[in-house]
Parts: structure tokens; sequence; C-alpha cells
């Protein structure tokens, strides 16, 4: 914002110094308003770069942790099934449901 800024003050002392027929200080003017705009691109173009990074990292983080309760899920799961207890088996399936589906809103936001 404060690059934008100063590119149109730097264009409106172009303007003022071609009305003035100082062509030299507007053509300096006109490089000023130059680079503070190529800097404001600059600004964003990073600004956006580091959002990307901060996406990527956040679902990392969240990957993780998913990837971590369905481990435990799927051990509980194991051991549900080797016993051949159905309730067991029910629970661990209910609490299997509900990771996928932590996974789900985890993953669309």
């Amino acid at each position: 914002k404060k690059a934008e800024k100063d590119s149109k003050a730097e264009q409106a002392k172009v303007k003022k110094a071609l009305q003035q027929k100082n062509v030299e200080c507007a053509r300096v003017y006109a490089e000023n308003a130059i680079r503070k705009k190529n800097e404001g691109l600059n600004w964003l173009r990073m600004s956006s770069r580091v959002d990307a990074v901060a996406s990527k990292v956040q679902t990392a983080v969240t990957m993780k942790g998913v990837t971590k309760n369905m481990a435990q899920v799927t051990k509980a799961l194991d051991k549900a099934l080797s016993s051949m207890d159905l309730q067991k088996v029910s629970a661990v399936m209910d609490k299997f449901e509900q990771q996928v589906q932590n996974l789900d809103v985890h993953t669309s936001v």
C-alpha cells in the first residue's frame, strides 16, 4: 500500500515537472515511480509466497495429527479383530468413522 501511494505521488511530481517544462526532473520522478511500483509488486509476491508456505505448514501439521490418530485406531482395530469381540470391533469402527470425518473436516478447511 505504501509503495503504491509513493508511486502515485511520484507520478504527480512527473506531471507537475512536465507542466513546468522540466524534463530532467520529470525523468527522475518517473524512474522513482516505476521503482516504487515494482517494489509494491515485489511485496505482493512475497506476501503471496509467505501465505502459501503458511498454508502448507498448517496442512502438514493437521495431517500429522490425523495420521497419529489413524495409527492408534488401526492398532485398536487389530486388537479388537484378533479377540473377535463384536462390541469392541463396533466401538473401534465408530471411532474410525469419527476420525475419517475429522480428516474430511480438516482437509476441507
